[in-house]
């Protein structure tokens, strides 16, 4: 987990493609997230008398090389991955299996002005933090409104005991924020740690990572 999220840390107005691209290459192969793992299993505990033919459909926000969407297409899913970064689509069309391409719609756009289509799965991996706070709770509300009844929102985001909460362009809230944001929606998997590691330029850090999967009542 830490490996991949150090490099998140690096300010994403000074670096350039060619870092991204390499940032990518690397992380691509690297396995789903546990948030969006339990989101697909208990979608599959639900989904027995579902329909063939009948896939569902996830916005992934902040895509990345699609370590999320592509396992999220691997599991049947249609899926709209959306990143800031072109270099990040382009590796994850490259990389997504010829069999699930058709269940993949990308966008390059920024999160915080987008739109979001309803759906049964809203995904968010250590996206959303890089946000201004008035953009982060904007786009927090709409991902949720975006999701239909009995479907979930899974989000990694930093906690405000993180070390870069003292940083003023990103948003890290506190844990309370965060529960009451999701007042009236079923708490499936809530997960806190902190700990101390370095970044990707090998500068010490104290992360607090928040995990969660929450599920819109029917």
């Amino acid at each position: 987990l830490t490996v991949d999220l150090f490099a998140a840390f690096d300010d994403p107005e000074t670096v350039d493609s060619d870092y991204w691209r390499s940032y990518y290459e690397v992380t691509v192969d690297r396995p789903a997230w546990r948030t969006v793992e339990m989101a697909i299993e208990r979608f599959a505990a639900e989904d027995g008398d579902r329909p063939p033919g009948e896939p569902r459909d996830a916005v992934d926000l902040g895509s990345g090389a699609g370590r999320d969407a592509r396992r999220l297409l691997a599991a049947g899913w249609r899926v709209l991955a959306i990143d800031r970064e072109p270099v990040a689509i382009e590796v994850l069309a490259a990389a997504t299996p010829a069999a699930d391409r058709a269940r993949l719609t990308t966008a390059v756009a920024d999160l915080a002005t987008i739109d979001i289509p309803p759906c049964d799965l809203v995904n968010a991996s250590v996206s959303l933090p890089f946000l201004a706070e008035a953009d982060f709770w904007a786009t927090w509300r709409r991902a949720l409104a975006a999701i239909r009844p009995g479907g979930r929102f899974s989000a990694m985001v930093f906690g405000d005991r993180d070390e870069s909460a003292a940083d003023g362009s990103m948003t890290l809230p506190s844990p309370d924020a965060l529960r009451d944001s999701l007042d009236g929606w079923d708490l499936e998997e809530w997960s806190e740690r902190e700990e101390d590691s370095t970044t990707a330029l090998g500068e010490p850090h104290h992360f607090h990572i928040i995990e969660l999967v929450a599920r819109r009542p029917r």
